[in-house]
């Protein structure tokens, strides 16, 4: 008579590793997307995105646990325990890589072109309600000066334009990198400076971030100067001299193409 052997068990843990993977990964991508629907303010989508990687990271440590089991007792359920690690692998992809950049940057959410003195932010009204009442701190110099050495390509901008056509050369660079004007004001007075304030969004959170521009004319050129500053978070993970520097580029092709 011919017997048939019962199957092997499924480990509860592979089944544990995988489901609080897809919850994890469920509730980072509903953080983010309601963050940038504005359904819930960003305080609270850090803070949900938080708990998804404290799960993916429980995930994890069950799926090391479900291996030893597996390996251990001959259970059924390696494919499980092989989808847990891929998804809390790709849900912890991008805060590990912000991780490193943590380590290797210094700790500043605020940059400028001009360390000594950067650009004010406008105090206008118009500025301030576009901000929703949110003005960026002032960075006290000595911490400031540590972007020195984190990012020395962050320099000034200098253009052999007057001042009024670099103020021109200037607005249609933001549009072009889909920056919001908020605040301007064109080059003249007695300093003969110019000034635009601009907000922009993070790339995966759309979180609102403030430029401010200035323009000073210099003979036959005029001096452009940037600061990008981050609303949350003290640490900008290099997000603020990367725009910088893509502005820089942009303003650099528009320049070609004149």
């Amino acid at each position: 008579m011919r017997r048939h052997l019962p199957p092997e068990p499924w480990s509860k843990v592979a089944l544990w590793s995988r489901s609080l993977a897809i919850f994890a990964a469920t509730v980072a991508i509903l953080s983010i997307l309601l963050g940038r629907l504005h359904v819930i303010d960003p305080p609270s989508a850090l803070a949900s995105l938080g708990a998804a990687m404290a799960l993916a990271l429980i995930a994890l440590l069950l799926f090391c646990a479900a291996c030893q089991v597996i390996w251990r007792t001959g259970e059924r359920g390696a494919g499980a325990a092989v989808v847990a690690l891929f998804i809390a692998a790709l849900t912890l992809g991008y805060p590990a890589y912000l991780a490193f950049e943590a380590v290797r940057l210094p700790v500043l959410a605020d940059i400028s072109t001009d360390v000594a003195n950067p650009p004010y932010f406008s105090f206008s009204k118009a500025a301030y309600d576009a901000r929703n009442g949110f003005q960026p701190p002032r960075v006290p110099p000595r911490i400031r000066e540590t972007q020195r050495s984190g990012y020395p390509g962050v320099e000034p901008i200098v253009v052999d334009l007057d001042a009024d056509e670099a103020y021109a050369l200037v607005l249609k660079t933001a549009k072009a990198r889909g920056w919001k004007t908020i605040d301007k004001h064109p080059p003249g007075g007695r300093a003969g400076e110019g000034h635009i304030d601009f907000i922009d969004t993070t790339l995966v959170m759309g979180f609102d971030d403030d430029i401010t521009v200035r323009l000073k004319p210099l003979p036959g050129q005029t001096r452009i100067d940037l600061r990008s500053a981050s609303r949350y978070g003290r640490h900008d993970f290099g997000a603020n001299a990367k725009r910088i520097t893509a502005f820089a580029e942009e303003l650099q092709s528009q320049l070609d193409s004149r």
